[in-house]
């Protein structure tokens, strides 16, 4: 499980070098306090990357037809697939 750290903004200014290692290697995410109130998080701009895409709504439909397909037995493994890959290569060499 990622660890959640909560720290005030001004501390968080002073470490912000350590804050953005500690987020880009460890997977840690922080919640910046104003007053104790939470008004900021800083997480891994990979992550954070993935979490826009989501939000994407031709992802989502995309993802969503995937899960479809994978219900109604449309699919199958990538290791039978690249089987399937590798002895049309042959054939198609042979």
């Amino acid at each position: 499980m990622a660890t959640i750290n909560r720290l005030p903004i001004t501390k968080a200014r002073i470490n912000l070098g350590q804050i953005a290692r500690r987020a880009h290697n460890n997977n840690e995410y922080f919640i910046l306090e104003k007053d104790g109130i939470p008004v900021i998080g800083i997480m891994a701009a990979d992550e954070l990357e993935d979490y826009l895409e989501l939000r994407n709504p031709k992802v989502k439909a995309s993802i969503a037809a995937s899960r479809k397909d994978h219900t109604a037995g449309k699919t199958r493994p990538a290791g039978r697939l690249l089987a399937e890959l590798k002895r049309s290569a042959v054939r198609k060499t042979a």
